[in-house]
Formats: structure tokens, C-alpha cells, sequence
């Protein structure tokens, strides 16, 4: 019973669009922005305090909405 109620809660968490999540994966980032996994992690480390990304232990988490509004002021990434 409690390995049901986890794999519904599971299938659940990934049927939300990307679109809708407030976090994405920086795999996820890369496909949805067209922008590479490199590149993702290289704007994370030249910028330590914006407010784009959250780390999750050592795993990055970019989020979509600050991040999107980051990307309308850059004039290049």
C-alpha cells in the first residue's frame, strides 16, 4: 500500500509541465531553453548571488521564472 501511494505520487510530480514547474533540472533548463548544460553551469558559477537558481545539496536548480526574467535583461549568454 505505501509503495502504491509513492509511485502515484511520483507519476503525479512528473506529469507537471515544464512550463509550470517552478525549479528545473539544468537537463531540464538546457531543453527548454536551448541552451546548453555547460553553459548553464558555467552562468551558475559566474554568478554566486543571483537569485536564478537554488542548489539542492550539490545539485543546481534553476528557477524558471527568475531565470527567464534574467535571460530578458542579458544582452548575451
Amino acid at each position: 500500500m505505501e509503495n502504491e501511494k509513492a509511485m502515484t505520487c511520483s507519476k503525479k510530480c512528473l506529469d507537471i509541465p515544464v512550463w509550470r514547474r517552478y525549479t528545473l533540472t539544468i537537463e531540464e533548463a538546457a531543453g527548454y531553453y536551448h541552451i546548453g548544460e555547460g553553459k548553464l553551469r558555467m552562468l551558475i558559477d559566474e554568478h554566486p548571488n543571483e537569485d536564478f537558481y537554488v542548489m539542492n545539496g550539490n545539485r543546481a536548480l534553476i528557477k524558471r521564472e527568475k531565470f527567464e526574467i534574467y535571460l530578458d535583461q542579458a544582452t548575451a549568454v
